[in-house]
């Protein structure tokens, strides 16, 4: 997959050739999809806890929403807001409790159409069941689904005027949550109400939402009903995935303009979803929970199976890690991360069957300015692990992030994609800003993350 960049027209012959294997077209756990559908990821927000143990970006002062975190919300009403990377007519929802140690009571849940700031497009607003409860309760550790949602606002889910709309989600936590698992790094603003102010899902304004933040909480995964064969592609890693140094509120990791690119052609036909946390580890820490947190969250092969694995309808997985298992912090071996990979890629093929895995080669970070990162030793390890990942047979493809990145003169990221995006500044020439996503998300081939038609097919 090197630095060749397919025209629209390839893109669609890329489509033309792919295909969902009968295993992967089938639903998850919860309601059945209508006739003729199945259901397919359309965001996710990998879920790490309790907060505020992560990394998250641009985060305003988190204070006056949550001003005790061991409590974490209390009596209040959350609007997240996130974008589907392809819309359908009916919508469910995925509420994590993985890090919490008390149960989780969630009522007044709503979906409707972000119009700006806190508000929704009105009348888009709708309610959301449990087994046709209003309210919901997740053990600690555990998970649920919603009931599937219409969403009347996408009755013509092709329509080119959905693109790039935003759904927000809003819910109440009844009592006090504890300890709260979230997606620390969202880039995208979310709003709540105060501590105490009791359930306003219900609203479309928004005199309720003073407070913002710039993470995701409970919420992390939304699908959509597709078309059977509708192709899901994964961005499984760390904070390049996650998208430091990209603009709030832009949508510009390279996730999002590969989406973009092939959204271009194919319209409402394929997803890509991040599955990014910033500061993860392909085979780090040991142990995670939430009485052993770590800012990067559990490692790539613990979370493999609720980030990656229980997705639905996941076709094609881009895996970009490796460089904070080889910081001053990870400093873990080349043979453990290959073997990391060797491990999670095995654990992919067996539990999806007909997965493509494609492995993207790690950028540089040579010269950051980063205490954990820059030195010599992480640059060798790094170079090791892109030539593992370039000809060490395990992965369907490769997507050569390093040299649509890399500065040969320096050895750095080249200097037009150091400066960070949204915060300003010199950037740390560890994270690529806009430009360097940019050129990630257009070195990446359409046909090597497609499913290609089987023979005879």
């Amino acid at each position: 997959m090197h630095r060749r960049s397919l025209g629209q027209g390839a893109i669609a012959a890329a489509l033309a050739q792919a295909i969902i294997p009968e295993a992967l077209a089938q639903s998850t756990p919860s309601s059945g999809a209508p006739g003729g559908q199945t259901w397919v990821t359309s965001w996710a927000g990998s879920v790490q806890g309790p907060y505020p143990v992560g990394n998250p970006s641009a985060q305003p002062n988190q204070g006056f929403i949550f001003p005790d975190p061991a409590e974490g919300a209390r009596d209040q009403t959350l609007r997240l807001v996130l974008r589907p990377s392809i819309w359908g007519r009916q919508a469910r929802l995925r509420f994590s409790n993985a890090f919490g140690t008390r149960p989780l009571t969630l009522d007044g849940v709503h979906a409707g159409l972000h119009h700006g700031g806190a508000t929704l497009v009105p009348g888009t607003n709708r309610p959301v069941r449990f087994g046709g409860a209003e309210s919901v309760t997740i053990p600690p550790g555990g998970q649920a689904w919603s009931d599937p949602v219409e969403l009347p606002f996408a009755a013509e889910p092709d329509s080119p005027l959905l693109m790039g709309r935003k759904l927000a989600v809003s819910f109440h936590v009844a009592g006090a949550s504890g300890p709260m698992t979230w997606h620390a790094k969202a880039l995208q603003t979310s709003y709540g109400t105060a501590p105490g102010a009791g359930s306003k899902g219900a609203e479309e304004g928004e005199a309720a939402f003073p407070f913002s933040t710039a993470s995701w909480f409970f919420l992390d995964a939304v699908d959509m009903t597709a078309p059977a064969g509708t192709p899901v592609i994964v961005g499984f890693g760390d904070s390049i995935t996650d998208g430091t140094a990209s603009t709030m509120n832009g949508d510009d990791r390279w996730p999002d303009v590969l989406a973009r690119r092939l959204n271009a052609t194919l319209g409402n036909r394929v997803s890509v979803v991040n599955a990014g946390i910033g500061g993860n580890q392909v085979v780090g820490p040991a142990q995670y929970g939430p009485d052993r947190p770590f800012p990067g969250g559990p490692s790539a092969l613990a979370r493999l199976e609720r980030d990656v694995i229980s997705l639905s309808g996941v076709t094609s997985v881009i895996w970009l890690e490796g460089t904070n298992d080889f910081s001053r912090n990870g400093n873990a071996s080349l043979e453990a991360v290959q073997n990391g990979m060797k491990e999670g890629v095995r654990k992919l093929r067996e539990a999806i069957p007909g997965v493509r895995v494609i492995g993207a080669t790690v950028t540089t970070a040579l010269g950051s300015t980063s205490a954990a990162h820059g030195h010599a030793e992480q640059d060798e390890k790094r170079k090791g692990l892109n030539a593992f990942i370039r000809d060490g047979g395990l992965f369907d493809a490769v997507a050569e992030f390093d040299r649509a990145t890399l500065d040969p003169a320096t050895g750095g990221l080249r200097p037009e994609m150091v400066p960070d995006s949204t915060t300003g500044g010199p950037g740390d020439k560890l994270h690529p800003n806009r430009a360097g996503y940019l050129a990630m998300g257009s070195s990446i081939d359409p046909a090597a993350v497609l499913p290609a038609r089987r023979q005879g097919g």
